[in-house]
């Protein structure tokens, strides 16, 4: 009898996502909230068919080189930074990814944070809960979005979403990308650095990638208007967090916003190991939030479903969804 293929799910899931996979696989599943170590992961995957994979894993070619029988790496992102597909096409495996489920709940969140972040929100929070409330004061006055101008570098799918979001608020959008932009729709189009020089709000919507790493440093951050704030839902190696921090003990910088971080980015070897202190600091001008971009329950549900899904399809000899060396796998289907 030909045993069920394995699939390895290094994080916890809905009990849906692991009853659609267990209907046709074995399955060995992470049951904690925290990641296993890479070794653990690798240890479990040597024998395995199919890997769903998740912000905490880092796939390279030495991992490859341990799991020989892999064939398919499901990923529930949107970016794959953190596999190298280069080296999974030399083994003639499959990465899929979900473009589009986290697009959404991500634009959302970051029109939170620049709320947050222009309207000193945490900081009257924690003022509330430390020292009480007795009545109106003239304190914290900031930035509204209103009237504002908001730049959004890198104008895909989730810059696109920024972006409509802030049109009811009545804000000029100026928008960076090096593909086109429509600019019908309320955006015009504008030069990186005249991005950074016009905007009260500057947003980021790129994915991490060797151009974009580091793009935010303390050249551009010195071309951003003072006072102005800086928001990053995207990838955290986007920005260099210490230039950040200078920034905002010279004041140039009035904020900084952000869901992700630099010492997530694990294709960095080179990159920190945690937040640099001054932005987590009691009373930094910082509003720091820990990557719940796409943590709304219906998003992360459909999300899991969908890699799944292409999980199996790829398991089943189909070209799978979402798949991003497809061009690759189209000649390995036809040479094969």
């Amino acid at each position: 009898m030909t045993k069920s293929p394995l699939i390895v799910l290094t994080s916890r899931v809905f009990p849906e996502t692991r009853a659609a996979l267990e209907r046709v696989a074995r399955i060995v599943a992470n049951e904690n909230s925290e990641p296993w170590s890479r070794d653990e992961v690798i240890e479990r995957c040597r024998e395995a068919s199919g890997l769903m994979a998740f912000m905490t894993d880092r796939i390279d070619r030495a991992f490859l080189e341990r799991c020989p029988r892999l064939k398919v790496i499901g990923a529930a992102l949107k970016g794959y930074d953190n596999i190298d597909v280069d080296a999974a096409n030399e083994r003639g495996v499959q990465v899929t990814i979900v473009p589009d489920l986290l697009t959404e709940p991500t634009a959302e969140l970051a029109i939170g944070l620049m709320i947050a972040l222009g309207r000193h929100i945490p900081l009257g929070d924690v003022g509330i809960r430390h020292q009480g409330f007795a009545g109106w004061r003239p304190q914290l006055y900031g930035t509204g979005i209103g009237h504002s101008t908001v730049g959004i570098v890198g104008f895909g799918l989730v810059g696109q979403a920024i972006a409509r979001r802030l049109r009811g608020f009545g804000c000029r959008i100026v928008a960076f990308d090096t593909r086109p932009i429509d600019e019908g729709a309320g955006v015009e189009r504008a030069a990186f650095d005249d991005v950074l020089k016009l905007s009260d709000f500057v947003v980021l919507g790129l994915p991490l990638t060797e151009t974009t790493t580091g793009l935010i440093d303390a050249k551009a951050i010195a071309r951003m208007k003072p006072g102005a704030l800086l928001v990053n839902p995207a990838r955290g190696s986007l920005v260099e967090e210490a230039a950040v921090a200078d920034a905002l003990e010279s004041g140039h910088l009035g904020g900084y916003a952000a869901d992700v971080f630099e010492c997530e980015d694990w294709a960095r070897p080179q990159r920190p190991m945690s937040i640099d202190a001054r932005l987590t600091a009691p009373g930094a001008r910082t509003v720091l939030t820990p990557h719940i971009g796409s943590a709304v329950t219906s998003a992360r549900r459909q999300i899991e479903l969908s890699t799944a899904n292409s999980i199996l399809q790829a398991l089943a000899g189909q070209l799978p969804a979402g798949l991003v060396n497809i061009k690759n796998m189209k000649t390995a289907a036809l040479t094969g």
